[in-house]
């Protein structure tokens, strides 16, 4: 990764995946195309037919676990995915290393007005758990807000569009019997119309975190927290990944509970305003995935053109064909 990219995420406040957003004023007749919106659908369909989605158990090697998607998801691969976020969502290649995959639910692509769950794995370490109901995530919202300025200043120094954490979209959540960690993150993007939604679903492992980041819209709140439900309930570690199998006379420990997750989902300069240490070694160690905003207008001109997906994230009988 590049140094001075490195040096942007030491100052980030506000780390988030983007959902498309419009750039740039798109065409409001549905049938009339500028030749950029044109030159953008036929890049969106050579690309859709170039992919190829993956239905049933899925493996992802990284994470020593599996993903039980049936025929209600479908998963792209690592490579397939990087090609989605960067070629279709306009993010720089730097920004989607450790991408292990991205999934969508049945009946929907990339350029429909739904969510896309990007994987990641951290290997962090086994998290201790045990404080989850006294952890003070009021205080993180906090401090990620606190230092967001330091973060758009860093986004607008290097060409891209800077962040604003409204608010929790959802407050963090833990699920104790299937150690799982949600919360859902309301980001404002300058110069989009609709607010990026960034829910994570997050479970912990043996020695680290799966994590499924779904990204879409403001307005498709409701829609992706009924599919979270659904999409968290397909994480299954394989036998001695699970959290249960930790050996603490083997496993190292993570430096930070479930507060230090959330911060960890927020950037570098929070986890350091909150002292994690861990995560600081982590980040620099590993880099960190940052999708910034995407030119995502013409996506969304483009489901206007063709009738592409319908806003509510409903799922098809068949899943979408490459």
């Amino acid at each position: 990764m590049k140094s001075n990219y490195l040096s942007g995420l030491a100052a980030a406040a506000l780390l988030a995946l983007a959902a498309p957003q419009l750039a740039g004023a798109a065409s409001k007749d549905p049938v009339a195309a500028t030749p950029e919106q044109a030159a953008a659908m036929a890049r969106a369909d050579a690309l859709q037919k170039q992919l190829h989605p993956q239905t049933g158990v899925v493996a992802i090697p990284a994470a020593n676990a599996r993903l039980n998607l049936g025929n209600r998801y479908y998963y792209l691969p690592a490579d397939e995915a990087k090609r989605v976020l960067t070629e279709a969502w306009g993010n720089p290649p730097d920004a989607v290393d450790g991408v292990l995959g991205m999934v969508f639910p049945a009946g929907r692509s990339f350029s429909d007005a739904t969510w896309g769950a990007v994987i990641q794995y951290e290997d962090t370490g086994h998290i201790d758990d045990k404080d989850a109901a006294s952890q003070d995530y009021s205080a993180v919202l906090a401090d990620m807000q606190s230092a967001e300025a330091e973060a758009a200043k860093s986004a607008q120094a290097q060409g891209y569009a800077a962040g604003h954490l409204i608010g929790w979209a959802q407050a963090p959540t833990y699920d104790s019997r299937t150690r799982t960690l949600i919360w859902a993150r309301n980001i404002k993007f300058d110069g989009t119309e609709d607010n990026t939604l960034n829910y994570d679903v997050r479970t912990l492992g043996r020695t680290g975190v799966l994590s499924l980041n779904m990204v879409d819209t403001m307005t498709n709140l409701p829609a992706v927290r009924e599919a979270a439900k659904g999409l968290g309930g397909t994480v299954q570690f394989n036998p001695g990944a699970s959290y249960a199998d930790f050996n603490s006379s083997t496993d190292k420990m993570a430096d930070y509970g479930l507060a230090g997750l959330v911060a960890a989902g927020a950037g570098v300069a929070v986890a350091k305003k909150l002292g994690l240490l861990g995560v600081i070694l982590l980040f620099l160690k590993k880099g960190i995935v940052v999708v910034i905003a995407a030119a995502g207008g013409l996506w969304a001109w483009i489901k206007r053109k063709t009738g592409r997906g319908d806003s509510d994230g409903t799922i098809d009988d068949e899943p979408q064909q490459a």
